[in-house]
């Protein structure tokens, strides 16, 4: 337990800060990104930036992290290297599933059948052609097709209607025909993305891609099991097998009954990191990076750290281990609340932590998307 939480601190970029953005990105192969916030803050968590303004010149001029549909039908920020491999390893199979059932939803909720989508995937890439990055709500007003609205469940208790644009926009993007990008409508925690057309990308085979993508979660989670890599990429375990397999993964022993796995050349104990404190925010890659949590977060902590979906909220560490969490007031200001005794040196490492938060912020209130118990508690 102690050489995993101390991988963790070092290999996430907590123990010692990454010296650019794109490193601290890469430090956790991806960042979440269905919660806008969290990219910043975690980005922020892990270097030594003042501010949002290096994670936005990443995202924005730069352009060296993509957002982008990945692994689990969930929205990531990846660095641009790494969006062919996961777009080839995992997005082209939930584009696939995604396209089976909007179509029977689109069918049954509204009668547009598949002919009927395609001439509207066409309105959109050609009105992206013609005025470049576009707004979700200023494609609607080009291509009137997003703005039709279908009945999901008719008749059921739970029915609802919903606007044509989202799902399909989601599904251009998971196809690799579109992609989220430019500034927000507002400022860096509005989700108001804009669209473009998605540049060609170097094709992979889906082994080659699912190979890569195991092999970087590896050097950057490793130990972890076969669930661990199953949970966390969406995949089934036979391929999950072969990739650990294709980059000659070792197995080690873990405190779980399953054995973890390791990359070859990465079997030597790493040295102790100096003790470490940090605030990550919901859905922070390093928290939800893992099905087999026990060794970090136990089980005690989490109906006050996770909403009932299995989101986690933001959370305290103390030397690997999450120890608390902590919110935002009304007025900006940071609180936290521990779970746990950790003693005096670990307190006044939060406090420090919670006070370079507050700098970081400038006046900035972050409502997580995913409300959990302690978060709203603190609130």
């Amino acid at each position: 337990m102690a050489e995993r939480r101390a991988r963790l601190g070092l290999r996430h970029a907590l123990a010692a800060r990454a010296g650019s953005v794109e490193a601290a990105v890469e430090s956790v192969v991806a960042l979440h990104g269905t919660d806008p916030a969290t990219v910043f803050l975690s980005a922020g968590a892990r270097t030594a930036s003042a501010g949002p303004q290096p994670v936005e010149r990443a995202l924005y001029e730069d352009r060296t992290l993509v957002r982008m549909t990945g692994m689990r039908r969930t929205i990531f920020v990846v660095p641009r290297d790494l969006a062919p491999v996961i777009h080839h390893s995992s997005a082209l199979a939930v584009a696939v599933r995604e396209r089976k059932q909007l179509t029977q939803h689109f069918m049954d909720g509204a009668g547009f059948d598949a002919q009927w989508i395609s001439r509207v995937e066409g309105e959109v890439l050609e009105a992206l052609r013609e005025h470049g990055e576009l707004t979700a709500a200023a494609l609607g007003e080009l291509v009137p097709g997003l703005r039709a609205q279908i009945v999901y469940a008719p008749g059921k208790p739970y029915e609802a209607k919903q606007g044509v644009g989202s799902r399909l926009l989601f599904l251009m993007a998971a196809e690799g025909l579109i992609v989220r990008q430019g500034r927000p409508s507002g400022s860096w925690i509005s989700g108001q993305h804009r669209w473009a057309l998605a540049p060609e990308m170097p094709v992979l085979t889906v082994r080659e891609a699912q190979a890569e993508l195991v092999r970087r979660w590896l050097a950057a989670y490793g130990p972890g099991t076969e669930a661990d890599l199953k949970w966390w990429t969406g995949w089934t375990l036979g391929d999950v097998r072969k990739a650990l397999q294709a980059v000659d993964a070792v197995p080690v022993e873990l405190e779980e009954s399953a054995p973890g796995y390791v990359l070859p050349d990465d079997v030597e104990p790493v040295p102790p990191a100096e003790p470490w404190a940090a605030l990550l925010p919901a859905l922070d890659p390093t928290p939800m990076g893992w099905q087999g949590r026990d060794w970090y977060l136990p089980q005690a902590h989490r109906a006050e750290l996770f909403d009932r979906s299995g989101n986690v909220g933001p959370t305290v560490w103390w030397n690997g281990a999450v120890v608390g969490g902590w919110g935002q007031r009304a007025d900006g200001e940071v609180v936290w609340r521990l779970l746990e005794d950790v003693g005096a040196e670990a307190g006044a490492a939060i406090e420090r932590e919670a006070a370079a938060l507050m700098r970081w912020l400038d006046g900035v209130t972050v409502t997580p998307r995913f409300r959990t118990p302690l978060e709203r508690s603190l609130r």
